[in-house]
C-alpha cells in the first residue's frame, strides 16, 4: 500500500508540472486542466488512501479530548 501511495503521489507531481509546462508554452486552458484534475486526484483519492494507511490499526479513543484522557493529563501535570 505503501508503494501505491508512492507511486500516485509521484504521478500527481507529475502532472502538475506536466500541467504548469502547458500552461506556460501551449495551451492555457488545457495546463488548467491538467493541474485541476491532479488536485481533484490528490484530494480525493490519495488523501483518503493516505488516512487509512496512517491511521489502521489505531484507536480513536486514544486521541479525543474525553473525561478520561483529561484526567490523566491533570494527574500528568499537562494542562
Amino acid at each position: 500500500m505503501n508503494t501505491i501511495l508512492k507511486i500516485l503521489g509521484i504521478l500527481i507531481l507529475i502532472a502538475i508540472g506536466v500541467g504548469f509546462y502547458y500552461r506556460t508554452f501551449e495551451d492555457v486552458l488545457l495546463g488548467d486542466q491538467i493541474i485541476g484534475l491532479a488536485v481533484l486526484v490528490s484530494a480525493f483519492i490519495l488523501m483518503p488512501i493516505f488516512l487509512y494507511v496512517r491511521w489502521k490499526g489505531k484507536r480513536l479513543k486514544d486521541y479525543t479530548l474525553t473525561k478520561e484522557n483529561m484526567d490523566k493529563m491533570r494527574d500528568k501535570g499537562i494542562d
